[in-house]
Order: C-alpha cells, then structure tokens, then sequence
C-alpha cells in the first residue's frame, strides 16, 4: 500500500490531533475514489526520506528544498491557504524574532548578534532568513555566530532562553503556537517579517498518474472546504488551497540567488 506523511506542522498537540482527523477524511475521500490510500498517516519515516520514496501517495514538503532538489522528481499537488498573521492566499513570511526584552527596534540593530536557524534547507528558517539580512550584511557577515536547533521550536526556546539573539519563524508555526501553546512565546516578539513566497507545498510520488494527481487534488478541495470537517479546519486554520504551477516556486530560488549577489550566501561564513 502507498503511504501518507504529514510531518512538517504537527505541533502543539491540537495541530497534531486535527491533521489526524483530515487525513482520515482526505483518505477515505481518496479510497471512496478507487485510490490505495492508507487509514493512517505514516508517521515512521522522516519527512525528508518520505517526499522521495517511490511509493508517496501524499506529503507535505518545504519550498526550498523543493526547489534545490525535488523539482521533476515529485508532483505538485496543491499549496495550502492559512488564516493566520503573515500569510497571504498561498503565499507566506516568516517572522523575525528577538527576546521580548531585546532593545533591538531593525535589523540593523541585530549586528554582531548570535542568531538560531532550523536547518539550512529550510525556506521559512533559512532561505528567507539570509534574504532579509542580505542587504544589511557586509563582506559577507552580519551576524558573530549561530546555532542550529533542529527546529522552529528550538529556534524559538533558544531566543526566549537566551542562547540565541535572532531567528526567524515560519508564520504558521508562530501563530499555531501562539494559539495553543502561548507560554513557549511569552518570551518573544516579533521583530520585523520577511518579504512572502509561496508555502509548504503537498507533493505526490513522480509515478503517481495524472488521473490519481487529478483525484487527489479533487479530493483534497472538496475535503477542506466540507462543511463537517469545519471545527478541524479553524484548527489548522486551513482556508483553503491551491494549484500552483512549478514556475512559481522559482520565487524561492530568486531569493537565494538575490542573497548571493549581494554577497550574503550563507548566513555565518565559516
């Protein structure tokens, strides 16, 4: 049987229980449509293993690495489209964060500070990252160290903790956490946000055929726009989504290659 990975917004625990319940719909909707879809998400394969396994039926991957390596290799689906702060139809920003205590009021305030990234293949804690510093940057350095935490929330506990000065946020994992967990971000505040790209596209196997890429994008609309899974939905604060072409994620690469002209193609040079 094909397999289902949603791994990229799993936290707090709501966001967790109610991408659960989507996919349970989602994937009843998809075997109501004569597609091999499993009952459960997969939850055993690392997200980044998954969006290559040849028998993907549905994930969720970041743009960034979409655009550095899994292009023609995986099919768009859909991008999704969330109601929350910094996000525009299918398009997102990630927030630039500090202590709430930071006397920094720029960018260029936060010179010479110690900053927190996810992982260098993100787009949200990295690739927009380096863009919004780039031109404030000079030969090349900004900041006088960073740390790799593995993840937003360990972006986050680093800043409010101290071990860190700056990191930048995906917008959806800031305003899920602002929403159901509040005391992880008592002690922060938002700084600036970064321009916008598209967002976490879902992706499919590059053998899935046109006729099961068709169902699943089918089944997913009709999915997040029915009226019984409204509660699970204003969870995710999941509107809607939609079709976007492989072109425009060719946004996210522009950032980098803007980055690099301006000399910036790290974010701490070694």
């Amino acid at each position: 049987m094909r397999f289902a990975s949603l791994a990229m917004y799993v936290d707090p625990p709501p966001i967790a229980e109610a991408t659960e319940r989507l996919w349970e719909a989602l994937g009843k909707r998809l075997r109501d449509f004569g597609l091999d879809a499993p009952v459960q998400l997969n939850r055993h394969i690392p997200h980044d293993e998954a969006w290559l396994r040849p028998d993907l039926l549905f994930a969720q991957a970041c743009g960034y690495p979409y655009v550095r390596y899994l292009r023609g290799r995986v099919q768009l689906v859909a991008t999704p489209i969330f109601g929350l702060p910094g996000c525009a139809g299918p398009l997102k920003c990630s927030f630039i964060i500090v202590a709430a205590s930071s006397e920094a009021r720029s960018a260029d305030d936060l010179r010479g500070a110690r900053a927190a990234f996810n992982d260098p293949r993100s787009n949200s804690g990295y690739n927009l990252f380096r863009h919004f510093i780039a031109p404030y940057a000079r030969d090349g350095r900004f900041f006088s160290s960073v740390i790799q935490t593995g993840g937003h929330r360990a972006s986050i506990d680093a800043v409010a903790s101290g071990k860190a000065d700056v990191a930048a946020i995906d917008c959806v994992t800031f305003g899920n956490i602002l929403r159901f967990d509040p005391a992880r971000v008592a002690g922060v505040r938002v700084l600036a946000e970064t321009t916008k790209g598209p967002g976490l596209p879902f992706i499919t196997a590059s053998s899935t055929s046109q006729e099961e890429l068709a169902m699943l994008r089918r089944a997913l609309a009709e999915t997040v726009s029915d009226n019984a899974l409204s509660s699970v939905c204003n969870t995710l604060s999941l509107r809607g989504v939609q079709i976007l072409g492989d072109g425009d994620y060719d946004a996210l690469a522009d950032l980098e290659r803007e980055a690099a002209t301006r000399g910036y193609p790290v974010l701490f040079p070694q």
